[in-house]
């Protein structure tokens, strides 16, 4: 039987740059067998390709500009991003989108690299990864307006509202969910709309480090997320959404590879 695959794994992430391969050996004993490797920046490119190499079969890439780093396309045009990111032969583009939280970098320039990523999405025929935070509705209005031959994407680590998820599922989208689900007291409309997901559109992932479940039994001592929790995170959304794990843990296995294949 397949396992699980966590679509969202940030190692090269300074935490994990001494413990990788553990971490990485863990989550495999916990039933977890394949990892999509992301890239924030265009720093993170070179480490990927290498983590990739050193096992093929675990990893799928994906290759592009979180928004956070939108600046640095301030420093490259069209044609030497998509070099630069053709040459890590990607599975998707991305993570792109919007992230209006904290504007790290400056929302003109975020929506700039979003529509460019979206653009060499179209070019190579490869799906987008895509990142939204307070930003919905500049953000669909980009998906919108570039629409015509618009690839298959996904929506990673969803925490919005049961309209928001209304709009993504309309538009085809496929929806990420996190250990963001795993906190009750804070979550409650999240815990609501996941009922409302086909699980044909449904992924899973820890995006790890970050986004630790709220309610593990035994925490580590710094509190950081691994690939190892994500048969966790599948448990707690069966419970919400009254699936079995293996149904579960299966179609979303074959989405995943349906999707990043």
């Amino acid at each position: 039987m397949a396992g699980f695959i966590d679509i969202a794994c940030n190692f090269t992430h300074d935490s994990f740059k001494d413990n990788l391969e553990t971490v990485i050996a863990d989550a495999e004993n916990a039933g977890v067998e394949k990892f999509v490797l992301l890239a924030a920046s265009l720093k993170d490119l070179d480490p990927i390709k290498v983590i990739q190499s050193k096992s093929p079969e675990k990893y799928f890439i994906c290759a592009g500009i979180h928004p956070h780093h939108a600046n640095e396309i301030n420093d490259i045009n069209y044609k030497q991003l998509l070099a630069k990111l053709q040459s890590t032969c990607p599975n998707a583009i991305g993570e792109t989108g919007l992230d209006y939280f904290r504007n790290i970098s400056p929302p003109n320039i975020q929506r700039d690299s979003f529509r460019m990523q979206i653009d060499i999405a179209k070019e190579l025929k490869l799906p987008l990864y895509l990142h939204q935070r307070d930003a919905h509705d500049d953000f669909i209005k980009i998906i919108k307006d570039n629409i015509k031959n618009f690839p298959k994407f996904i929506v990673h680590c969803f925490t919005g509202t049961q309209s928001q998820l209304d709009q993504y599922l309309e538009l085809g989208a496929y929806i990420g969910l996190t250990g963001w689900i795993c906190d009750a007291k804070r979550n409650i409309d999240l815990r609501k709309s996941i009922k409302n997901i086909p699980i044909e559109r449904m992924m899973i992932e820890t995006d790890c480090p970050f986004l630790i479940p709220k309610n593990l039994i035994s925490k580590p001592k710094n509190n950081l997320n691994e690939p190892k929790y994500l048969p966790h995170i599948a448990k707690e959304i069966c419970e919400l959404i009254d699936v079995k794990i293996d149904k579960l843990k299966n179609v979303t296995t074959n989405n995943a590879i349906n999707f990043f294949s």
